[in-house]
């Protein structure tokens, strides 16, 4: 079997896989591809749009949404140029640079969401206990740490693995399991020892999508405790409805990590058309699904985007 050392100026080069089985359909199946992220492309457009144009909208709750919504673009675009390319032009080739380009990027804007939600959850905390602070704590300058600090975090911990790729040998198959290059897709591949990535890949996750959905889930039993203790049954009604767009996105990005998980870790001998659909709804639905959620749930939102995509020219909203 021919051997590929990454130590050489080229690189090892990869194949990427689209359905096994199922080539002679790629065209077909690339249909409900190129709906879904034109749709992840447009929803989240359209949000951006509404927030900018929209000088009641630049608040803390909507600038937060619009970092989701950047999020969300970036995460669609990585993935959108290998996945049509092998779907439309059977171009299954990639090479070290270009897959480990790409995999920085899925990675640093995944853990980005879910900085983002994170944010969104400290947002609804301080909004539903400490009201009368609210304005005074979530100041611009603030808002601004806060998007750099969700930026260089997630960037910071993801720029060491290409490089630690990188020093590896590839000498086995160099099939990919998906139409994508994920971190620990291609390590797989090494016949190198590993374990420092393993081990690093671990703390990365640990470090991040384990620590923010603990915090997550800190952050709402405290705004439980305080919105039981509202007399009201109507104003508890209305703090509980300002989260339910928050709760939706967080089960819908956290929901697929943990199938993909489950997935890797209870069923590594199932079909991999399984895994190539749990991989595919995790880095693909969220942005699809964001959009609408906010569009649904929340009324300045459904109304501005509606008036971008000319269904209500005549809606006047604020």
């Amino acid at each position: 079997m021919q051997k590929y050392n990454s130590n050489n100026s080229s690189g090892p080069v990869f194949l990427l896989m689209g359905f096994p089985g199922l080539e002679m359909y790629h065209p077909w199946i690339s249909i409900p591809f190129c709906s879904i992220y034109l749709m992840a492309l447009l929803g989240n457009s359209a949000i951006l749009v509404v927030i900018r144009t929209n000088r009641s909208l630049h608040e803390p709750m909507y600038v937060f949404l619009s970092m989701l919504a950047l999020t969300d673009l970036g995460l669609s675009l990585s993935t959108l140029p290998t996945v049509l390319g092998l779907f439309w032009f059977n171009i299954r080739e990639i090479d070290f640079t270009a897959c480990a380009a790409q995999l920085f990027f899925i990675h640093t804007f995944s853990f980005m969401e879910s900085s983002v939600l994170l944010a969104m959850a400290f947002d609804r905390y301080v909004a539903i206990c400490s009201p009368l602070r609210y304005t005074s704590i979530l100041t611009n300058p603030v808002l601004v740490k806060i998007g750099l600090a969700i930026a260089v975090r997630s960037s910071a911990i993801v720029l060491p693995t290409p490089w630690l790729l990188r020093r590896y040998r590839y000498c086995k198959r160099n099939l990919l399991s998906h139409s994508f290059c994920l971190h620990q897709d291609v390590l797989k591949l090494s016949c190198s020892d590993s374990r420092v990535n393993s081990i690093y890949g671990l703390c990365v996750v640990l470090s991040t999508l384990v620590i923010d959905s603990l915090l997550i889930l800190l952050s709402y039993v405290k705004i439980i405790r305080t919105v039981t203790a509202i007399a009201s049954r109507e104003e508890r009604s209305k703090a509980f409805n300002t989260c339910v767009s928050h709760i939706c996105v967080v089960l819908i990005f956290f929901i697929p990590v943990i199938g993909v998980s489950m997935v890797h870790r209870f069923a590594r001998h199932s079909s991999p058309i399984v895994h190539i659909l749990m991989a595919d709804v995790y880095l693909l639905i969220p942005p699809v699904l964001n959009p609408i959620v906010y569009s649904i749930k929340t009324q300045p939102i459904r109304k501005g985007v509606l008036w971008v995509f000319g269904r209500r020219r005549n809606t006047h909203f604020r």
